[in-house]
């Protein structure tokens, strides 16, 4: 793992193969009662985010208390960044104050490249979601359902290769298309890209995808469909004539659904806005991994921050008599050195 997680076109497919394996470990520890790893202990992150944020930032904060981690909660609004203070000053603050680790979501496309690459602060910094560049913890969480779906759980050291994954919708606005075609071409993917010719982006050619304007075409070749959410806030032109007409040529609905092969998953990166790009049967179908995408968003989190700074032991390991603890051989050494004391609400 390199120092930061900027990009998803950063990660190699054995980095991006060891998340997902480390991820599938996290996620035993989510059906023990104690939710807990002490890996992390001591040490402080700073979840630095400038624009609105529901489940990203819930399950940053979820992964780093699981590990045990202290926790600072920073919001553009009610900060000094609304009396006009910079990047670079707020930066410089978090340094003073020490922490070990920034999570960075900004609306300004290579903020968090630059947080990291400007010497301003010296800690491993892990992209959010900067402006329509890169959200690459989204890309891997939805690489892990994947992969537990479509391969199985379990399925270790395996990736997506021979896979054709459909992404629909508002490509041009939308970092996590960009980063899903970067992570799942490195996993071996056939990823395909579906949308009006407006709201593909310039130069997608040099993508590693495939480009379709006909939805109805690509469903029954597909092994996993990604509705992308119509991003009007980012919009400042009128890139479609109605949203019915929208709905009407990409919008997934039962019929479309029934097109899809048996074995085929339903996504959508949240939030969903419901009978335009997705209808609510769809939604609330079996076929649909929304809720497990938020869920397996906390093991996946837990799994890039453990390797950013949980040190160089393997968090995964497959010989019977490990030589390095992994996180659950590290949660239950941890408890037998623990004396027997009567668990209290600090130590709950």
């Amino acid at each position: 793992m390199k120092r930061h997680l900027i990009s998803a076109a950063d990660l190699t497919r054995d980095d991006a193969v060891l998340i997902l394996d480390t991820a599938e470990e996290m996620a035993r520890i989510a059906d023990r009662p104690i939710k807990k790893l002490p890996t992390l202990r001591g040490r402080t992150i700073c979840n630095l985010f400038f624009e609105d944020s529901t489940r990203t930032r819930i399950s940053f904060e979820a992964a780093e208390k699981r590990l045990s981690a202290d926790v600072i909660n920073f919001a553009a609004k009610g900060s000094s960044v609304s009396k006009g203070e910079s990047l670079k000053d707020t930066a410089q603050t978090l340094e003073a104050m020490g922490v070990d680790a920034v999570v960075i979501r900004h609306g300004a496309s290579g903020a968090p490249y630059r947080l990291a690459t400007s010497g301003w602060i010296d800690a491993p910094v892990i992209n959010a979601g900067d402006g329509t560049h890169q959200h690459p913890t989204q890309a891997l969480l939805d690489a892990f359902t994947m992969r537990r779906r479509l391969v199985g759980k379990g399925a270790l050291g395996q990736d997506l290769a021979g896979k054709r994954i459909t992404l629909v919708g508002d490509v041009l606005h939308s970092r996590v298309a960009r980063s899903n075609v970067d992570l799942l071409h490195t996993l071996g993917a056939e990823v395909t890209l579906v949308a009006p010719p407006t709201l593909i982006p310039v130069g997608v050619e040099s993508w590693p995808c495939e480009i379709s304007y006909g939805l109805d075409e690509v469903l029954p070749k597909s092994d996993a469909v990604m509705m992308l959410r119509v991003q009007r806030e980012r919009m400042n032109a009128a890139f479609f004539p109605t949203e019915r007409e929208y709905s009407r040529r990409y919008g997934l609905d039962g019929a479309r659904m029934a097109k899809m092969p048996e074995h085929a998953i339903v996504m959508h990166p949240g939030p969903m806005v419901r009978g335009m790009e997705i209808t609510a049967e769809v939604a609330d179908s079996d076929r649909c991994t929304v809720v497990e995408q938020v869920a397996n968003g906390v093991s996946i989190r837990m799994a890039v921050l453990y390797l950013l700074l949980g040190g160089s032991e393997p968090a995964v390991t497959t010989s019977t008599a490990p030589a390095h603890p992994s996180p659950t051989t590290t949660l239950a050494g941890d408890a037998a050195r623990r004396p027997s004391t009567p668990a209290t609400e600090e130590t709950k």
